[in-house]
């Protein structure tokens, strides 16, 4: 290891957290290896999977692109601070409604994509559900369960909008 160590700090699904590291060290290996938040996982380690999606400052990033040092003080949400087992997200609700997973490898990149796609566009055409998630590759599911699981989550979103417009 080298000598020239750096501490890099950011907030992470809400907690703010430290480590000293190698400059030259990925983010996806820093939340992996330095945090201890594995729910992303590393798919190809040349951007081409998104596999390791999350959310940097509440923009998608592909972690596997980004050193640690260059997200020294962001905000970061993995899959893991999307929701809870008792209060999903909706992304997370309406994977489980769709089954728009088979062995749930890509499905934190998948529904960390899927939260900035809908936060741009609240109610996608499935046309432009595949083109928002066009940097995702899933070996398993030909996608079309994947499409239902975004088309969900825009439908519960949009219902949870309108109950509270009514009150």
């Amino acid at each position: 290891m080298s000598n020239n160590l750096v501490e890099v700090t950011v907030t992470i699904n809400g907690e703010r957290r430290s480590a000293t590291v190698e400059p030259r060290t990925l983010l996806i290996h820093f939340i992996r290896d330095y945090l201890g938040i594995t729910g992303s996982h590393i798919g190809c380690d040349t951007s081409q999977c998104g596999n390791c999606s999350l959310l940097v400052n509440g923009r998608a990033a592909k972690s596997c692109t980004l050193l640690a040092v260059h997200v020294d003080g962001a905000e970061i949400i993995t899959v893991e601070g999307i929701g809870k087992v008792d209060n999903l997200h909706p992304i997370q609700q309406g994977f489980w409604e769709e089954h728009g997973l088979q062995c749930g490898y890509c499905t934190p990149g998948a529904m960390m994509a899927s939260i900035e796609l809908l936060h741009q566009n609240p109610n996608p055409t499935d046309k432009e559900i595949r083109e928002g998630l066009d940097g995702l590759i899933c070996r398993c599911t030909g996608y079309e369960f994947i499409v239902n699981a975004v088309r969900r989550a825009s439908e519960i979103m949009a219902d949870q909008n309108s109950s509270k417009e009514e009150v």
